[in-house]
């Protein structure tokens, strides 16, 4: 049965209105915290209130998988290395169990595409193609990943998440992501790959010949959002497209990370247009590709740390700003309400 998502609806482009003139009352220079105050207008703009309520219940969710161009050397680590990740993120031995502690955000962990013997509720299959020769997914894994992400969705949002910040884990994956941006943007191999786990130069021209193969193959499918992840996608970049896209759906706001968020945003955005107005892109990375997706999605990263990880580090770091800003719209007093020195 054909995947079909539910209109996505607009943010509340009064109250983003409404926070925006309160910023002007408060007891401070007007405009004076800059992009902050847009943040906080953008939160009022999702919830659909100004001010908006503080954010209580952020949600940081984990889709791990493999891929299996990361066998031809395109990352500085081993496949195998996955695993050790995602052990780590499940015991709290991750930097994005460190990240989401200090930020206060709750973590959950699944396995969409690990290539181990381990099963569970979203499990999709092990591993997935290697994209220069082969498709990354069959017809019914796609849809199969994509439902995943939506169900995930959900989940959260029907157990009060307010928030939500979709995070890759998995070695090779910003060769899959960089050929999704490739291809939905037109731009040749080159111009889109970057050192990703830290690849010295000859992993950079192993990458460039993946890319450049798995362009090729995915180029036939640029019509249809769904054969495009098959093609040269994979069921973790599946799942996170169809996160997004549901979580738009379910009027909630989400985090971008790095690459492999913002290739899935641009699918995501196919699947379910206007969706890209529930994101909010957190940092500009080191890949290229992400630049591209960015801009194609025409959403401004908030900061630049030179965070090359993934694995949702950069929105989680960038968390307790959006939680900073909420709070400045109810928090700091009004001229009004502070009386005038005699």
């Amino acid at each position: 049965m054909p995947i079909e998502f539910a209109t996505v609806p607009h943010p509340d482009e009064i109250a983003r209105a409404d926070a925006l003139r309160r910023h002007g009352l408060l007891l401070k220079p007007v405009g004076s915290l800059g992009r902050l105050e847009d943040l906080g207008a953008w939160i009022a703009a999702c919830q659909g209130q100004s001010p908006p309520r503080p954010l209580k219940r952020t949600r940081v969710v984990v889709l791990a998988g493999d891929h299996g161009i990361a066998a031809k050397g395109v990352s500085a680590y081993k496949p195998e290395v996955t695993r050790q990740l995602l052990a780590a993120a499940r015991s709290g031995g991750g930097a994005l169990n460190v990240l989401a502690d200090v930020a206060g955000a709750g973590l959950r962990v699944e396995d969409i595409a690990v290539d181990s013997a381990e099963d569970g509720e979203f499990k999709v299959r092990r591993g997935s193609g290697s994209i220069d020769v082969e498709d990354a997914l069959t017809a019914d894994e796609a849809e199969a990943a994509v439902r995943a992400g939506m169900r995930l969705a959900d989940a959260e949002v029907d157990a009060g998440a307010d928030l939500l910040v979709p995070a890759d884990l998995g070695v090779g994956v910003t060769t899959p992501a960089s050929t999704l941006v490739a291809a939905l943007t037109g731009t040749e191999p080159v111009a889109v790959i970057g050192r990703g786990s830290g690849i010295d130069d000859n992993g950079w021209m192993r990458k460039a010949v993946a890319v450049r193969d798995a362009l090729r193959r995915a180029r036939p499918a640029l019509s249809d959002p769904m054969e495009l992840l098959r093609t040269a996608g994979g069921a973790d970049l599946a799942a996170m497209a169809g996160f997004l896209a549901q979580a738009a759906v379910r009027r909630t706001p989400v985090l971008l990370d790095g690459l492999a968020s913002a290739a899935a945003a641009m699918v995501a955005e196919e699947l379910a247009p206007g969706s890209r107005s529930w994101w909010l892109a957190t940092h500009r990375s080191t890949e290229p590709a992400q630049g591209l997706a960015l801009d194609h999605l025409d959403l401004e990263p908030v900061v630049d740390l030179g965070i090359r990880l993934g694995n949702g580090a950069g929105a989680t770091a960038v968390l307790p700003l959006l939680t900073a800003s909420a709070r400045l719209l109810t928090e700091i007093a009004t001229f009004d309400q502070v009386p005038q020195a005699e």
